[in-house]
């Protein structure tokens, strides 16, 4: 039977009976959170000519107007519950190859913030060893005409650069807005650029990928360059060798990769970037965050913004 009239008296008690709710501590409120979550870089790599260079940590983000990694729009925003402890991990970057041993680089490690999970970045490859996969790949080693480059994470990151089959160079690794650069001849492959993001209302690049290692020609203009968004050089070996470098700290940017391993001028494939994990909510809200997480807190245009820059553990809403 239909329901045809509601008294006023059922009213009133209704409204007051969700008014009892909200405030009681029982009850559970929505909280709609925004997000950034970039895992760490991976390390470059090293090879008996130019080693890979890494790709970059794994992007996903839900602000609106952004993009996430490898070209896909902005992902929906999270709705938590109050009083409920969600999991932060920010991902470290991964080892560079040591001297002398021709490998390919590790991969980085997952950034995490409740059910979103980015992928580590792809470490690059070594001598007959591929560039491995990962929110961004890890670009191929040189002399790699059967060793390949890595492939990024859907939606997260993109492919590493090939190596050239004739030259000592390595490709460049993936980063979040670009391709890895393949390596020519004479030159190695620049890393693949970064995705901005204004999450913090400061327009910051993120997410390169490390460039490429070169044997011959030894000199820092043939290396490959890193990624805009932290992405490390690569590096010459040789007499005038030059060193690569890391990915940059809470950037998710990809290592360089080195030159020759048994140079005398060889340098270690160098480690990739940590990531980030950014957050935005509500000014009324108070979040309780565990110790094992290092964070700071800014306050603008009603909302708090929550950057995470180490560490692991819960945190909650009120």
């Amino acid at each position: 039977m239909a329901i045809s009239k509601l008294s006023t008296s059922g009213l009133i008690s209704f409204a007051r009976y969700n008014s009892m709710l909200a405030g009681n501590a029982a009850y559970i409120a929505s909280i709609t959170v925004d997000y950034l979550v970039i895992a760490g870089g991976g390390g470059g790599g090293i090879a008996n000519g130019g080693g890979g260079g890494a790709g970059a940590g794994g992007y996903r983000s839900s602000v609106a107007g952004e993009s996430s990694g490898g070209g896909a729009s902005a992902e929906s925003t999270l709705s938590l519950t109050s009083a409920t402890g969600y999991t932060v991990t920010v991902g470290a970057g991964g080892a560079g190859a040591p001297q002398n041993m021709a490998t390919g680089g590790i991969n980085g490690n997952d950034s995490i913030f409740s059910s979103v999970t980015s992928d580590g970045g792809g470490g690059g490859g070594g001598s007959g060893i591929d560039g491995s996969d990962g929110g961004s790949g890890g670009g191929a080693a040189q002399r790699s005409t059967v060793n390949a480059p890595g492939s990024g994470t859907a939606n997260q990151g993109y492919d590493g650069g090939a190596a050239s089959p004739v030259g000592d160079v390595g490709g460049g690794g993936g980063g979040a807005n670009a391709v890895g650069q393949a390596a020519t001849n004479t030159d190695a492959g620049d890393g693949g650029n970064g995705v901005a993001s204004s999450i913090t209302g400061t327009s910051v690049i993120r997410a390169g990928g490390g460039g490429g290692g070169i044997e011959s020609p030894s000199t820092s203009a043939n290396r490959g360059l890193g990624g805009d968004g932290g992405g490390g050089n690569g590096g010459a070996a040789g007499s005038v060798g030059t060193a690569p470098t890391a990915g940059t700290v809470n950037t998710g940017g990809g290592g360089g990769a080195s030159g020759d391993y048994n140079s005398g001028g060889s340098y270690p494939g160098q480690a990739g970037g940590s990531g980030i994990v950014i957050i935005k909510y509500a000014d009324t809200l108070t979040a309780t965050i565990g110790g094992g997480l290092t964070s700071s807190t800014a306050t603008a245009g009603g909302f708090k913004v929550t950057t995470f820059t180490a560490g692991t553990d819960n945190i909650s809403f009120a």
